[in-house]
């Protein structure tokens, strides 16, 4: 990537990769949704064993990369959060609706 000349440009860059990230997270949310269906209870959305195995991977990602580990972490804890709350709501919906 060359250096922006200006702070328009870098943030145009920020804005162009940010319109990535959504639609890779979109595309994360509909597997999440798939691996969903094969849960039954709260421990198995919350798998902390896997949640240490993703951001681990994560962060080893990261350092290969140039992104900060410290970083690499927050954003993936973050991210996994916000996923399970989705799942934790959406198996909430599916007993209301079944009524158990």
């Amino acid at each position: 990537m060359s250096d922006p000349m200006s702070l328009a440009q870098v943030r145009s860059l920020i804005d162009a990769i940010d319109a990535d990230l959504v639609r890779l997270l979109a595309d994360r949310q509909k597997l999440v949704r798939m691996a969903a269906a094969h849960k039954t209870d709260e421990q198995a959305v919350r798998a902390p064993g896997r949640v240490e195995q993703v951001v681990a991977l994560a962060q080893e990602r990261a350092a290969a990369a140039g992104l900060s580990p410290v970083v690499a972490e927050s954003v993936w804890r973050a991210m996994i959060g916000a996923f399970i709350e989705l799942e934790l709501a959406e198996q909430a919906a599916i007993r209301d609706r079944v009524g158990t």
